[in-house]
């Protein structure tokens, strides 16, 4: 890692938010700072839009906020929804392996949530982080017994746990058993063909989605959707599941509270989301604020 240097402005024509760890602070609240970032971009002429695991109702209140008008990918891009949350494009799993996908999330002692569309159901009301996403969402989850019947249209499977260790185990045997890629500390090395995409929007979260399911993905198909290069897109993230989108922008920045592995994924670090994060990366690296990213205590990126 060396010193901070200023970016060397590439042109940037969009940049692509994760959400949670990123756009909003831990207790999701979105700070003025914030706002005022996604504006200077506007008014610099950069498209802004946001991608997450979320589904879409859980990034309603974003939209409302800041009045977006870009196509948004929820469920990592399982979903693409217009800004009124009419379906532009869906990438759903196949029911045999949403089945496959159970049975290893079990196996592991996770908890299984599905989501099918604007559907989330769950086996315990109250289990491991239902309340805390419930919150988030705005929405609350069907109770069921069995998954029986509920394979079809599966947009997301997760699997949930405090135990940490749990879920990243499981996220490794995910991605072996579909031939998925598996991210390691240096670069990605891919398997054979992808099945699933498997990685973790929190670290008690293992999101399993379609392959095309994944923020480097949702990348791709902004850069066709919308017109820009993928070169014009800057990303920013703070999680094992946003290097893929780092890996397909011309710019990527991690945040300060990201871990060390995905970090060194990105060209840029900025602070972390309890120290305005965001608005510090869109006005240093994005709009080039030279001054402000001199007198910054953080550091770059040794990759880039």
């Amino acid at each position: 890692m060396n010193p901070i240097t200023s970016p060397k402005s590439p042109k940037i024509s969009l940049l692509l938010a994760d959400v949670d760890g990123t756009l909003v602070t831990k207790e999701k609240i979105l700070t003025d700072r914030a706002r005022a970032a996604v504006h200077k971009l506007w008014d610099a002429g950069i498209r802004f839009t946001i991608t997450s695991g979320r589904p879409p109702l859980g990034m309603k209140m974003i939209v409302d906020a800041l009045k977006l008008t870009e196509p948004l990918a929820p469920f990592n891009g399982g979903l693409f929804v217009y800004p009124d949350f009419s379906t532009l494009e869906e990438n759903v799993l196949p029911a045999t392996t949403v089945q496959e996908v159970i049975k290893i999330i079990t196996a592991h002692h996770l908890d299984v949530w599905i989501y099918r569309g604007k559907d989330w159901f769950v086996h315990e009301r109250h289990g491991p982080h239902v309340d805390r996403e419930e919150w988030t969402v705005k929405f609350p989850p069907t109770v069921v017994s069995s998954f029986d019947g509920l394979f079809d249209n599966v947009v997301k499977v997760v699997g949930v746990s405090d135990d940490l260790d749990a879920v990243a185990k499981c996220e490794t045997d995910v991605q072996q058993a579909f031939s998925q890629k598996v991210y390691c500390k240096s670069r990605a090395s891919s398997g054979g063909g992808e099945q699933v995409s498997a990685a973790r929007s929190q670290p008690y979260y293992l999101d399993v989605t379609h392959p095309h399911a994944n923020k480097g993905a949702v990348v791709d198909r902004l850069s066709q959707l919308l017109g820009i290069p993928r070169q014009e897109i800057a990303t920013i993230g703070d999680m094992p599941n946003d290097v893929p989108m780092f890996e397909r922008s011309g710019l990527s920045i991690a945040m300060g509270n990201a871990n060390p592995d995905v970090q060194q994924q990105a060209q840029y670090v900025t602070t972390s989301y309890e120290e305005e994060g965001f608005a510090n990366a869109v006005e240093w690296f994005i709009l080039g604020d030279r001054h402000g990213a001199s007198n910054a205590k953080f550091q770059q990126s040794s990759v880039g």
